[in-house]
């Protein structure tokens, strides 16, 4: 399945780039991204719809959100209009990012408007942008297609806020220019590494001499594919990886009392990233008490860990490190000091050990539970 996927992902970007490469046509104030040739001889094939944003300098929300748009069957392979004319945006199908009006059910998807507040809800409350709006309306019918599964399947839902938490919030927060963290006190560092300021260079730089039209909007097809590409780039991981690591998560949760009657310990039956997954479905699964410990076998030397979980997804403190009297130790001092064979090492910090086999490793994070 996820060959099929990858497969369509592909495809897409090749026919994205083949579309975008296509010269573009303007007129006066208006200028027409060219869209891929429709036969006018057939009297069955309609015209491509129109989505319409605004020309000028352009920023990732409004390139993603027309790349997006055009994933949909309502709007695909729709032709993109750029112009901030009022009576040209009336007159197409939709607009996005400029015209001061959301409407869902006229297909207008602008947040500059005095009064906005829309979010995407589900627990988030980050204001969104006109990519945000097109997510939110649209997203799920993007990834059920990528995904080729209804729209109402349990998966697609997961993507759908798994996608806006991990890529869609950030572009959401930018382009409102919301804060990170919540401080007065100036950042640390600089970022322009982020898939926004990577599409804010895009722009015409203003030593360029040619500043036409046209040139900007060959400037503007560099951002629908860039931010695009990196769209579906992160439905792929979700789909291929992300989902398949929760799932295997979820199992051997649900099995951590066959692994020890404390519930305490949780065993990888197949490595995966779990760390995120953890938090998430203890709260989700009700898990209570929670998991101290995680193994899982290192293909690498043909060993077992034992890891102690945080106390939460970005902390380096465990909630319950391994007993300081292992800490440090290695081999046989570490196997002597814990009465237990095999064991290999501690880090000096109690958050990992390893053992040579599944019994050893086991052994130890049933002797840290009652140390």
């Amino acid at each position: 399945m996820w060959a099929i996927i990858r497969g369509g992902f592909n495809q897409k970007l090749f026919n994205l780039h083949k579309t975008l490469s296509r010269p573009l046509m303007a007129t006066s104030n208006l200028i027409r991204v060219s869209s891929p040739a429709y036969s006018t001889g057939s009297p069955n094939q309609a015209p491509p719809r129109r989505v319409g944003t605004h020309n000028g300098s352009f920023h990732c929300d409004e390139a993603l959100g027309c790349f997006m748009i055009r994933l949909t069957d309502k709007f695909s392979n729709s032709e993109i209009v750029r112009t901030r004319d009022p009576k040209v945006l009336e007159g197409l199908d939709a607009v996005l990012d400029v015209g001061g009006v959301y409407d869902p059910s006229h297909d207008r998807y602008d947040h500059h408007q005095k009064g906005f507040e829309e979010v995407f809800g589900h627990g988030f409350n980050t204001k969104l942008s006109s990519a945000g709006l097109v997510y939110k309306h649209f997203g799920k019918e993007i990834i059920a297609k990528e995904l080729q599964l209804g729209e109402d399947h349990p998966d697609v839902h997961r993507l759908f806020l798994a996608i806006y938490k991990s890529f869609m919030e950030a572009i959401d927060a930018i382009d409102n220019g919301i804060n990170q963290f919540d401080t007065d006190k100036p950042p640390r560092y600089v970022n322009n590494t982020h898939l926004s300021s990577r599409v804010g260079r895009l722009n015409l730089d203003w030593t360029d001499p040619d500043q036409s039209p046209e040139k900007e909007n060959e400037a503007f097809q560099q951002a629908m594919a860039l931010s695009g590409s990196e769209f579906l780039d992160s439905v792929c991981f979700h789909a291929k990886s992300w989902l398949p690591a929760r799932s295997i998560v979820m199992e051997c949760i649900a099995e951590r009392y066959d692994i020890d009657p404390s519930g305490e310990i949780m065993v990888l039956r197949r490595f995966c990233p779990w760390k995120l997954h953890l938090f998430e479905l203890e709260e989700e699964m009700k898990v209570e008490p929670p998991i101290k410990y995680v193994l899982y076998e290192d293909e690498r030397g043909k060993q077992w860990r034992v890891q102690a979980v945080g106390v939460s997804p970005d902390r380096f403190e465990s909630r319950k490190p391994l007993p300081a009297q292992w800490r440090g130790l290695r081999d046989d001092e570490l196997s002597k000091e814990a009465g237990i064979p095999g064991c290999v090492f501690v880090h000096m910090s109690g958050f990992i050990g390893g053992n040579k086999t599944y019994e050893g490793a086991l052994a130890m994070a049933r002797t840290a539970l009652k140390i």
